[in-house]
């Protein structure tokens, strides 16, 4: 036992091995949970640093959006007002618009119908020429038919001062007289006995003869009497009337029996104008 125990121990080179590996596996366990630990140690600050960063900014965020409640409480107050505004004047735009429109088609419609009335008036003045020129050559051959109708009229000598005049000879000639315009012409018919006013004068047939183309009538003018006796057919019979005296004509154109006659009174244009007349 004492040799034992005297004996030294020997140990092998794989179990050495073994505790050096031991030793250099502990050593870095060591090492490895010291970075470790300092890492989740900075780690622990960075996340206790984050969340104060956190709390930080969320009490900001309250802030913000206790500043952004507050604002959008102001902005929809005034975009209320504005809003408003804005349908007001969008509906007095319509309004306005809607009358613009109005207008513009009344103002269309107008000018048509001004354009229409231009084109009525421009065709009725071109029809009016045309017809102004048929009434100028109408006119033209009238006066010239009239001209040379008065020129076949009769021109017989009065029996007052021996003044001659134009007569007519019977109703279509009594026509030419009266569109030459130059006097007045009043026609009658005279029965026997009675007393006619004829214009401004008063006429009374005496006698007559139908074979003897013979007659004799009494002129009641300006309070005198002026007796035409024993006169012939289609003679003027002269005599002046009037407040300033103009020289005024009767002529008788038949005689029917011994009771009528018919003729007719001529009278200037200045001369008065009847009352009444008759025939």
């Amino acid at each position: 036992m004492s040799e034992l125990e005297e004996t030294p121990r020997t140990y092998s080179g794989a179990f050495l091995g073994a505790i050096a590996v031991a030793l250099l596996l502990g050593l870095g366990g060591l090492i490895w949970t010291y970075t470790l630990s300092g890492k989740v140690t900075a780690q622990t600050q960075e996340l206790a640093d984050a969340k104060a960063q956190n709390a930080n900014l969320a009490a900001k965020l309250r802030e913000t959006d206790e500043r952004l409640n507050v604002a959008t409480d102001e902005l929809k107050t005034s975009l209320g007002l504005t809003q408003k505004q804005l349908d007001a004047r969008a509906e007095e735009l319509q309004v306005r618009e809607a009358r613009q429109e109005q207008a513009s088609a009344r103002l269309a419609t107008e000018q048509k119908q001004t354009a229409q009335a231009v084109t009525a008036v421009s065709s009725a003045v071109t029809d009016v020429k045309t017809d102004v020129g048929g009434v100028k050559t109408d006119v033209a051959k009238t006066q010239s038919d009239l001209a040379n109708a008065v020129s076949q009229l009769t021109s017989m000598r009065g029996d007052l001062n021996g003044h001659s005049s134009l007569i007519a000879r019977n109703a279509d000639e009594l026509e030419i007289l009266k569109h030459k315009g130059d006097r007045n012409y009043y026609e009658f018919t005279l029965m026997k006995g009675q007393k006619k006013p004829v214009g401004t004068v008063s006429l009374e047939l005496k006698k007559s003869d139908a074979k003897k183309s013979k007659f004799t009538l009494v002129v009641y003018a300006d309070d005198k009497e002026y007796e035409k006796k024993d006169r012939n057919l289609n003679e003027p019979l002269q005599f002046y009337a009037g407040k300033d005296p103009v020289l005024f004509e009767i002529v008788v154109n038949a005689v029917s029996g011994k009771n009528t006659v018919t003729g007719y009174l001529s009278t200037p244009k200045s001369a008065p104008a009847p009352a009444a007349t008759g025939r």
